[in-house]
């Protein structure tokens, strides 16, 4: 179990490091023809979706639209039952989302099992994600601190409300050892959740921005400690796209950066072709191996992606994720039918946004 709370110490503020100009991924050779949007093993443009859920996760949003809500009860329930806590945190995740547009199926779950410890969850959740956007975001979130509290006690076994907490924590300028004490109630209960995982390395980039290289630090460690099929594993991938995306701190040495998508391309092979489950750790691989100019590492990921875009991590970069996705295929698919001569191996750019890694 890696000690994130023993990475601080050391942590200075780093300042901005100004870039004269962001260097570009490497492009397809010029006058090179644009193949067919379908082909080669990749799915036409118009066949590809974005944010798709998986098959167990898709029912519940349907009932959900029609205002049921006994289809994620059972959902969220069954995970909490087996300790599927990975598949439990992403679909918190996304029913919480559902209910800031669609709240009807939310407010009758509410009515009629108020304690319910997978409502106290989502309830906890949407509150948190309600507040993000807001200019007033740490008083708000001072608010939500009781909801938090009751999904914790909802079930003692479960991470997923100390992911929460940890969210929070962040966005409310949480201090640091209160910061550790929250990282380690959480990884009691799950020490390779990758959730609380990722909760931990937002917190280190949002408080030393920049501190690009303690981020990868800790994910290396929290990899290095975890089983091999883990989520976790991919914890170094995440930290190379908020170094990637970045326009400051020290460069990081080409070796760890490619560590980084190997590990995760390793853990992709673990999971099947074209499935939505996979789809948002390929679709961050497949930025990093074009950053890193490995074209044909790319061009293997985006048919094991298929028809699946995922917003993050392409919304970092563009308002159009999922353009910015299909824009990137191209250059893929392009780019291995007439690789490069000479493609750079790393790319640094403008549009991070601090300590989201």
């Amino acid at each position: 179990m890696v000690d994130t709370m023993a990475l601080l110490p050391p942590f200075s503020r780093a300042a901005r490091i100004p870039r004269t100009a962001p260097r570009r991924a490497a492009a397809p050779p010029a006058g090179t023809p644009r193949p067919p949007a379908g082909g080669l093993g990749l799915p036409a443009d118009d066949d590809v979706l974005l944010d798709v859920p998986d098959d167990r996760l898709g029912p519940a949003l349907v009932a959900a639209a029609r205002g049921e809500h006994g289809p994620a009860s059972a959902l969220l329930g069954a995970a909490r039952a087996t300790a599927d806590w990975e598949r439990r945190d992403r679909w918190v995740r996304r029913l919480a989302g559902f209910a800031r547009s669609r709240d009807e199926w939310f407010l009758r779950w509410s009515a009629t099992a108020p304690r319910d410890p997978d409502l106290l969850t989502l309830r906890a959740q949407l509150a948190v994600d309600r507040a993000w956007p807001s200019p007033a975001r740490a008083e708000l979130l001072r608010q939500v601190s009781p909801l938090i509290t009751a999904a914790a006690r909802g079930d003692d076994r479960d991470p997923v409300p100390w992911r929460i907490a940890l969210d929070h924590a962040r966005g409310s300028g949480a201090g640091h050892k209160y910061f550790g004490e929250l990282w380690e109630a959480a990884v009691r209960r799950a020490p390779h959740h990758y959730g609380c995982h990722v909760a931990a390395l937002r917190y280190l980039g949002a408080s030393y921005h920049g501190s690009h290289q303690a981020c990868l630090d800790f994910a290396e460690r929290a990899a290095q400690d975890a089983p091999a099929a883990s989520p976790v594993q991919a914890l170094p991938l995440r930290a190379v796209i908020g170094y990637l995306t970045d326009d400051c701190g020290p460069e990081l040495p080409q070796r760890r950066l490619d560590e980084a998508a190997d590990r995760a391309i390793a853990l992709s092979a673990r999971y099947p072709e074209a499935d939505p489950w996979p789809a948002a750790l390929r679709n961050q691989l497949l930025l990093v191996l074009v950053r890193l100019g490995r074209w044909q590492d790319a061009f293997a990921q985006a048919r094991l992606i298929g028809p699946y875009a995922t917003s993050f991590p392409w919304e970092r970069l563009s308002d159009d994720p999922l353009g910015l996705f299909l824009k990137t295929r191209d250059e893929v698919r392009t780019a291995w039918l007439a690789p490069p001569s000479k493609p750079p191996r790393s790319e640094r750019g403008r549009h991070g946004h601090p300590g989201d890694h």
